[in-house]
């Protein structure tokens, strides 16, 4: 992680604890029976779970897809914040969800960055170029059968520092 990066990274990405908690509890998730399971101190890994309920099932009685792909939507992008910082413009550019199988019962999803792949996106980002890293995620099932993989496609790029201004004289 940037040394400097939980230093000036908001609440969310400072605390693996208050990120699980405020992920879980986040209203489209909470109504949906999707939590965050687990997030490492380093916020390499996090797993998400989503339950079976009334409200996530679809008319034929599986998990409706669009709570699947929720399931996975924000993860990668915010871990990639919480491990670069706040020196970085991050936006998740592109996704797309294959529906392996009818997905019941819990799902599971497991989200991971090693600290090669940080350090690959921070030198390639250096001289302010856009870098586009690509995830791929599967959730599974109880049972460990693969329900459905997502590909992402992240824009990650250095802020731009502001121009700098010169002082405007007042006329007396």
């Amino acid at each position: 992680m940037n040394p400097h990066a939980q230093s000036r990274a908001p609440l969310l990405f400072r605390h693996p604890r208050f990120f699980r908690w405020a992920l879980t509890w986040f209203p489209p998730y909470w109504g949906s029976g999707i939590r965050v399971a687990e997030v490492t101190p380093g916020f390499e890994r996090v797993v998400v779970e989503m339950r079976s309920t009334r409200i996530n099932l679809n008319a034929f009685g599986t998990h409706f897809g669009g709570s699947i792909y929720a399931m996975c939507d924000p993860f990668h992008c915010l871990m990639l914040v919480a491990r670069l910082g706040s020196a970085y413009v991050i936006w998740d550019q592109a996704a797309r969800i294959d529906f392996i199988k009818p997905g019941r019962g819990t799902l599971r999803a497991v989200f991971e960055w090693n600290e090669q792949q940080i350090q690959a996106i921070a030198e390639q980002a250096q001289g302010g170029q856009k870098v586009l890293p690509e995830r791929e995620v599967l959730i599974t099932d109880e049972t460990g059968d693969i329900v459905a993989r997502v590909h992402k496609t992240l824009y990650v790029r250095l802020k731009k520092k502001p121009a700098a201004t010169l002082p405007t004289r007042r006329s007396s």
